[in-house]
């Protein structure tokens, strides 16, 4: 009998010093701070990332629709023009859009739009960063509604940049990365009727 309560005994301490282990645990505030960190950590990283790629973004989408209404404005100063003038277009859009890279697949695309005395808008002449005529002279463009003026001449100004949205890991490689960053500028000509491109 003795044997058996001393066997009782010594379960009932083997299970009480649990217990007052586990209690102990429960209530050691030790090491708390440093696992509210590890959760927190990550979420508050993610959080500045975004917030740094969001601005960066903003400041480069800001710069491609400055470059795009540069190019529409410098031209629309005089009424004559030249291939060699819109070339030169792509390296002012480059120094605008600094530091930001323009790489090696964005579109610039400027187009003179003459607009008759009856509204109808067409093509006078175009070039693109590559030197070629991306649009047909003679075919028709549509204009914003607030550009149908009678007997004018418009500069349009297409500019589609590629931009990575990862800053942090450029060598990440992927479409789920990368946006296209695009603005169309319009300017009126200043004075005169139309702007003449001879070689053009």
């Amino acid at each position: 009998m003795r044997k058996v309560l001393s066997g009782m005994d010594g379960r009932r301490d083997a299970a009480s010093g649990i217990l007052l282990r586990l209690r102990r645990f429960i209530e050691d505030r030790r090491g708390v701070g440093a696992i509210e960190f590890a959760i927190v950590a990550p979420l508050l990283m993610m959080a500045y990332v975004s917030a740094f790629e969001i601005t960066v973004a903003i400041t480069a989408s800001r710069k491609v629709s400055r470059a795009s209404a540069t190019v529409s404005d410098l031209l629309t100063q005089n009424d004559t023009t030249s291939k060699a003038t819109l070339d030169t277009m792509k390296d002012v859009v480059a120094k605008i859009v600094a530091p930001f890279p323009l790489g090696s697949e964005y579109t610039l695309k400027i187009t003179g739009v003459s607009v008759a005395a009856d509204g109808k808008a067409t093509v006078a002449w175009s070039r693109d960063q590559g030197g070629n005529a991306p649009y047909v002279k003679g075919n028709a463009v549509d204009l914003p509604s607030d550009m149908e003026d009678m007997e004018t001449f418009i500069v349009r100004t297409e500019l589609s940049v590629p931009y990575s949205i990862l800053l942090l890991a450029p060598n990440l490689d992927s479409n789920l990365n990368k946006i296209t960053l695009g603005r169309t500028s319009y300017f009126r000509l200043r004075r005169g009727k139309k702007i003449d491109c001879a070689d053009c």
